[in-house]
């Protein structure tokens, strides 16, 4: 057996937390897009001397991001859960690592899988399901191709089938293995899709 991705996936509530991006370039509107795109409701500042016009608009957009118009100091990091740094200095960017670190932040430095506690990988999303893509870092495009699969494969009223679900949940008696029974018996065509 060859390498195995060893990550561990989970789906965070960023619009409870508080995440620092540090870059308003490109690849900070790359990953501020990335999150918003999934939880439009997430709590940011962005930090960075100057920002790309089009992070700027996307801003405008959003209350619960804020811009922050001055050079990183360690101070930012106090209050938050999640740190991105996507500077075009590497120096800089593992200083913020380094400084996650100590206050026991997860933190990820853009394109640079050694100076990562967690990657941002493909996700998929239709109504209440969410699917989440990661190639270990390996590769981004490969995420990118199965994300496009699974948006096409996967009906656009699954959604409705989860909620259906849900509710006959909440019909069933029994103790929790019974449940469990009962809802993979009738979950089971699922497997052949």
């Amino acid at each position: 057996m060859g390498e195995r991705n060893q990550l561990y996936p989970i789906f965070l509530k960023v619009h409870q937390l508080n995440v620092l991006i540090v870059g308003g370039g490109n690849v900070g509107l790359e990953k501020l897009s990335f999150l918003l795109k999934s939880s439009p409701n997430a709590i940011v500042e962005v930090v960075a001397p100057r920002f790309l016009p089009e992070l700027v608009d996307l801003v405008h957009q959003y209350d619960s991001v804020k811009l922050t118009m001055k050079k990183f100091k360690k101070k930012m990091l106090k209050k938050r859960h999640l740190v991105i740094a996507c500077t075009d200095d590497l120096e800089i960017n593992k200083k913020i690592y380094d400084l996650s670190r100590k206050r026991f932040l997860i933190c990820n430095i853009a394109d640079t899988p050694d100076l990562c506690d967690y990657y941002l990988g493909g996700i998929v999303t239709k109504g209440n399901v969410k699917i989440a893509i990661s190639t270990n870092g390996k590769s981004p495009t490969t995420a990118k191709r199965l994300r496009e699969f699974f948006e096409e494969v996967l009906p656009d009223d699954i959604n409705k089938m989860v909620l259906n679900l849900n509710e006959y949940r909440k019909t069933l008696k029994g103790n929790f293995e019974e449940k469990v029974e009962k809802m993979n018996k009738i979950t089971e065509t699922l497997k052949n899709i």
